[in-house]
């Protein structure tokens, strides 16, 4: 039986409550759902990158990258990501974003993606991003 490994990367706080930012059992990886926080820095509260979307998508991006990492994996090995906006108008500068961020990233085969409005994040939050990694 393969174990599981909770990850949390140097960038990240410990998690608030009974959760972990990603879990790693055998060849899968399961990040947790990131928001847009700048690196923490120990004593201090977790800060927004800022209060635009591509702000606070790049950074969102930036932490499940850092998990995928943490757990041995690349945006490569991500089968499905699920992206949380808090406002419909935001679709289009979403994909935007994520689709100049993929092409720099030297993705060939994107992964699937679902995107839904969702409006429970903490105020002043407008992103949160899951991932899903299958590694070889």
């Amino acid at each position: 039986m393969t174990e599981k490994t909770a990850l949390t990367p140097k960038t990240h706080t410990t998690p608030p409550a009974k959760f972990s930012h990603g879990v790693r059992k055998g060849n899968i990886l399961q990040v947790a759902g990131q928001v847009g926080f700048l690196p923490a820095v120990e004593g201090e509260p977790p800060t927004s990158a800022g209060p635009t979307l591509r702000e606070q998508t790049l950074q969102t991006l930036a932490n499940v990258r850092a998990i995928l990492e943490e757990g041995g994996a690349t945006w490569d090995d991500a089968m499905m990501i699920r992206v949380y906006l808090t406002d419909v108008d935001h679709f289009a500068e979403m994909n935007q974003i994520y689709n100049t961020y993929f092409e720099e990233q030297g993705l060939t085969a994107p992964p699937a993606a679902r995107t839904t409005v969702y409006v429970g994040l903490p105020a002043g939050l407008l992103i949160e991003i899951d991932a899903l990694a299958v590694l070889s």
